[in-house]
C-alpha cells in the first residue's frame, strides 16, 4: 500500500514547551519526519545548524521569501521563520508523516494552502506556570519576558481553530497523547481504505 504521508502542525505560546514536545513524539513515533525551519535568529548554545533550525541572515531569508520557497513564513519576537516547501513536499509525496513546529501565524498560513493538515495546539496548565518556565530558562531579559508572556496571551486563544488541544502537564504524558492524535488519524477509514480491500481481497480468494 502507498498513499501520501500526513500533515501534523502544532503550535503554542512561546515557553509552553513546544520544542521539547515535539523531539519527545518524534523519538516514540515511527515513520514521522520533522521538517527543519529556517530562521534568521542567532542560535542558542545547545542548538546545531541543520538540527534545531537552519541559521540563516535575513537577506537570505528575504531572497527565499521572493523565491516562492516557503511553505509558510512569520516574523516571530522579531526574527523571521520559515517552513522550506521542497523539502517537506518530498517527505509527503514519499509517504512519510510530517511533524511542523511552528506558530500560530505559520499555521494560519498552512490552513490555507494545505487545509487538510491535522493542527494541535498545546496549552500550558496555567498562565503562572507558563511564567515560571520562561523565568526559569533564563533567555530574556524582563522588558523581553513581558512580550513574550503578552504575545501568549493572545496566542493562546487561537486553540479554538485547531483540530485537537493538549495541556502539557507532564511531558510525557502530553508526548503520549499527541502520539495518539498522530495514530489515530492514521486509522480513519478513508485512510484505511486501500488496506482494508486488500484484505478483503483474501477473503474472497478464500472462497475460490
Amino acid at each position: 500500500m502507498t498513499r501520501t504521508g500526513l500533515l501534523f502542525v502544532m503550535s503554542a505560546p512561546s515557553g509552553t514547551g513546544k520544542s521539547s514536545l515535539a523531539r519527545r513524539v518524534l523519538d516514540r513515533t515511527e515513520h514521522l519526519a520533522f521538517s527543519v525551519s529556517h530562521t534568521t535568529r542567532p542560535p542558542r548554545s545547545d542548538e546545531r545548524d541543520g538540527r534545531e533550525y537552519h541559521f540563516i541572515d535575513e537577506k537570505q531569508f528575504r531572497a527565499m521569501v521572493g523565491r516562492d520557497e516557503f511553505l509558510e513564513w512569520a516574523e516571530v519576537h522579531g526574527s523571521l521563520y520559515g517552513t522550506s516547501a521542497g523539502p517537506a513536499r518530498r517527505i509527503l509525496e514519499s509517504g512519510r508523516d510530517l511533524l511542523l513546529d511552528i506558530d500560530v501565524q505559520g499555521a494560519a498560513q498552512v490552513r490555507r494552502r494545505l487545509p487538510e493538515a491535522v493542527t494541535i495546539f498545546i496549552l500550558p496548565p496555567d498562565f503562572e506556570t507558563l511564567r515560571q518556565r520562561l523565568v526559569t530558562r533564563g533567555m530574556d531579559p524582563p522588558a523581553q519576558l513581558e512580550r513574550r508572556l503578552a504575545a501568549a496571551r493572545a496566542e493562546a486563544g487561537e486553540f479554538r481553530r485547531y483540530d485537537y488541544v493538549v495541556v502539557n502537564h507532564d511531558l510525557d504524558q502530553a508526548a503520549e497523547e499527541v502520539r495518539s492524535v498522530v495514530i489515530s488519524e492514521r486509522r480513519r477509514t478513508s485512510r484505511m481504505e486501500e488496506a482494508a480491500q486488500e484484505i478483503l481481497a483474501t477473503f474472497e480468494e478464500a472462497n475460490t
